[in-house]
């Protein structure tokens, strides 16, 4: 049987500058890692430490695997420091992942906010998989600047990859040769080109971020049952064993991360 706590060792063989403060790295473990839109794993930076991350790449590859990685704490700033050819490890995957099978025949909302569009991304790749089999696929996401939105290479691409999807992003605050949408993520939410009934949204992004996109959702017309939210809270053995990573009753590592609003709704501080 596989130890779960025994790390895979994978090669980074490129690393891709999204903003300032946020790199991809493109990994090719020693085998092949299956994984859901939404799963996430354990990345082992040796001799630093372990630090839970979502995959942002495409789930149909399991040669290879892309982590985008906001530079905020130790384990992410040795990981900003590495350079191609770089050895890694790497946990998992551990959790549920996004919920594909209910939003099938659906419409579906995804809303991100900075670093949170990396676990969206992988779930954006599996609804483009196939288009037809969703009513309608509309994307919404917000940073701070220009500069600091990810993944701008690919928005064109998400854009015409059929008529039934649609992307819009936004920056907090106006910026020289910005001519977009100038406001919170929360401000895309007043006027939707989805129908709200027998729709799904599903958001990821900081803590705050995520309880007023919430409120917003609710306000707007979402019920508890529509919303998903991605719990990406500090996590550590990935098994449901340290208890650290707990809402309510629910251990996010094996739960989630991605939750069903209805079910934690009535958790005090929820939102962290």
């Amino acid at each position: 049987m596989e130890n779960p706590y025994y790390p895979i060792d994978t090669v980074v063989e490129d690393i891709i500058t999204e903003t300032p403060t946020i790199k991809t790295f493109c990994l090719k473990p020693a085998r092949p890692i299956d994984f859901k839109a939404g799963q996430f794993m354990q990345l082992t930076m040796p001799g630093i430490g372990e630090a839970p991350f979502t995959p942002s790449s495409d789930p149909n590859i399991s040669e290879k695997m892309e982590i985008t990685i906001l530079k905020t704490g130790k384990v992410t700033d040795a990981l900003h420091e590495l350079k191609p050819g770089a050895k890694v490890g790497l946990r998992g995957p551990f959790g549920e992942g996004y919920p594909l099978d209910k939003l099938e025949g659906r419409e579906v909302l995804v809303v991100g906010g900075g670093v949170g569009l990396a676990p969206l991304r992988a779930l954006i790749y599996a609804l483009l998989d196939d288009p037809s089999r969703y009513k309608k696929i509309s994307i919404k996401y917000g940073a701070r600047m220009p500069e600091e939105l990810c993944f701008k290479r690919q928005y064109q691409d998400w854009k015409n990859r059929a008529d039934n999807v649609s992307f819009q992003p936004t920056i907090d605050v106006p910026a020289e040769g910005w001519d977009g949408h100038v406001g919170l993520v929360t401000t895309l939410l007043d006027d939707l080109d989805v129908s709200i009934e027998g729709s799904y949204a599903l958001s990821c992004g900081p803590q705050i971020m995520l309880k007023f996109v919430t409120l917003k959702l609710l306000e707007v017309g979402y019920k508890p049952p529509q919303i998903y939210l991605s719990m990406n809270r500090k996590m550590s053995c990935g098994m449901g064993k340290c208890g650290r990573c707990n809402v309510g009753q629910y251990y996010l590592c094996v739960d989630g991360p991605d939750m069903c609003y209805d079910k934690i709704k009535h958790v005090p501080n929820v939102f962290g």
